[in-house]
């Protein structure tokens, strides 16, 4: 799921709208910090092969690239290795680190697990207001083919969600994860519009109801079905290959 840039929240289908370059339009960077601006523009390139497994992150370039000083550089590449993205080497270099499909699946398990237990808990605590406040979004959802469009109403459904289960520690815990795809995720991985449409149908099928567990499951599913997409999207894009040992790192 997701940071959103208006709000800085949670959410499992990546941050935000980027561009080609893996740039964020001006719109979306005013709302973001230069750190934040780093970090994804990282993700970027690490998702579109610029940098791969085993390189030196080359931190001036990237500095000069989108004209900040290496103090935010320094401060994404340490949130980076915190999300496992990269390993900082003393004296020698932040370096990629390898992906592996397990950790995929693993990554958005782990939000099929949080949001589960968010619309469970959101349909124990505020049931009767849950489902009314839902299903105009999905109805967006279903009715939409835009990628961008998509991408909103999915971050809006998943927060009404999370605001419905009044749970601070649950919100807390979300913030800490970040989406692995840099992009809209609804216009970079294929078959994952279809997803979330059957997806958010289901859960809100649940919630009217009203059955929680059944919500709670539904929500689940469709996260993991989600995570299939995106591990089958990485292996076509060759990063869970290992480099050649003969490759040598980024100037």
């Amino acid at each position: 799921m997701s940071e959103i840039p208006r709000s800085q929240e949670p959410g499992p289908q990546g941050a935000g709208v980027t561009g080609r370059a893996g740039l964020l339009p001006e719109q979306h960077l005013s709302r973001l910090t230069s750190g934040e601006q780093v970090r994804l523009y990282l993700r970027r390139l690490i998702f579109d092969g610029v940098l791969r497994q085993g390189q030196r992150v080359p931190q001036d370039a990237v500095a000069r690239t989108l004209g900040l000083s290496r103090i935010p550089v320094r401060e994404a590449l340490i949130a980076l290795e915190r999300e496992g993205w990269i390993t900082i080497v003393a004296h020698r270099g932040a370096f990629v680190n390898a992906l592996d499909e397990s950790s995929v699946h693993d990554h958005y398990e782990l939000y099929g697990l949080f949001y589960g237990f968010a619309v469970r808990r959101a349909v124990e605590r505020r049931g009767a207001e849950l489902g009314p406040a839902l299903a105009p979004l999905q109805k967006e959802i279903a009715e939409t083919a835009d990628p961008e469009t998509l991408q909103d109403l999915s971050a809006r459904f998943h927060r009404t969600v999370v605001d419905a289960a009044q749970s601070p520690r649950l919100r807390s815990m979300l913030k800490q994860m970040t989406g692995i795809v840099p992009g809209n995720f609804f216009e970079l991985v294929p078959g994952a519009q279809d997803v979330e449409k059957r997806g958010t149908a289901a859960v809100v099928r649940a919630v009217e109801e009203p059955d929680a567990r059944a919500a709670e499951r539904e929500y689940a599913g469709m996260l993991r079905a989600q995570g299939d997409l995106v591990a089958e999207l990485f292996r076509g894009r060759g990063m869970f290959e290992r480099p050649d040992a003969e490759d040598e790192p980024l100037p």
